[in-house]
């Protein structure tokens, strides 16, 4: 997603994009370690274990050194998942964020994690789990739960209204990071939606472990990308192909950048067209 196009279609030149977009997994939750869970907690409801609250503290830390380091105008706006392990994320996090430097906070909906249907037993889940290895998270559905497509198709809304309060200069503050606190599902479906990915390329992605985050920074082209906090072993580890990779350098330094001197040509089914030739006008 480009944030250029999203200037060049309003009136006014003056519109200022966030300078990041940092998606954080919860912390380890009980259902994390203990699979049991998910038989007898509605999955919203499921907590926190002591060491996902440690981990949210130490994410928020960690968070705050990063945007600070060389910045002194810095601002956060938090975005988080309804669900009470994302929640209480937030609020570990939180500690190390002053009120002054918080622009505010919205709890979103859509940002909730695949709905696996109500309670489960841990053989069902298992089941369900090698099953949607073979099918294809994207389109597998959960018995009385969500596809991975609809999941994109509230992700996809949900960006279109960020877009939205980034036109109407919500985080008009130049030094604005925008933290979205959500799921492991949640966040892949984020970036295959920003960056344009296709299915296959999503059904390779891996997920952050919890608290781990994951930075976008915005380039000076109007793209973002995970290029310039995140090195090519970490992108590898999550899942990203070598072109990939290469794609993500190219929207953060490139083509004209000083770091990157290749091209990028991320569009899917462009091996299926005619190689440029000089005759190229001529009818078959």
């Amino acid at each position: 997603m480009s944030l250029v196009k999203i200037q060049s279609n309003g009136n006014d030149n003056d519109t200022r994009f966030p300078k990041r977009i940092i998606l954080v997994r919860h912390g380890e939750c009980s259902a994390n370690a203990d699979i049991n869970v998910y038989g007898t907690t509605p999955n919203h409801k499921i907590e926190l274990t002591e060491k996902g609250i440690e981990q949210a503290k130490q994410t928020g830390i960690r968070i705050k050194k990063l945007i600070s380091e060389n910045d002194t105008n810095w601002k956060v706006f938090f975005y988080v998942s309804p669900a009470e392990r994302t929640r209480r994320t937030l609020r570990e996090m939180g500690g190390s964020f002053p009120k002054r430097r918080v622009m505010g906070v919205k709890e979103e909906y859509r940002l909730r994690e695949l709905n696996f249907g109500n309670y489960h037993d841990p053989a069902s889940i298992g089941k369900i789990k090698k099953e949607r290895v073979t099918y294809g998270r994207f389109y597998y559905r959960v018995p009385g739960g969500e596809t991975g497509a609809e999941v994109y198709d509230r992700i996809s809304s949900y960006l279109e209204c960020l877009r939205r309060d980034i036109e109407m200069k919500k985080f008009c503050h130049e030094e604005t990071n925008i933290i979205i606190v959500t799921h492991g599902l949640s966040s892949r479906i984020f970036l295959m939606k920003w960056f344009d990915w296709t299915i296959e390329q999503f059904e390779d992605l891996n997920r952050m472990k919890t608290s781990e985050f994951q930075v976008l920074q915005l380039g000076h082209g109007g793209e973002y990308s995970l290029a310039f906090h995140h090195d090519d072993k970490k992108l590898g580890e999550w899942g990203l192909s070598p072109d990939m990779i290469e794609d993500q350098k190219c929207k953060a330094y490139g083509p004209t950048g000083v770091k990157w001197q290749g091209t990028c040509h991320s569009y899917p089914f462009m091996d299926c067209f005619a190689e440029d030739s000089e005759d190229e006008n001529t009818v078959m």
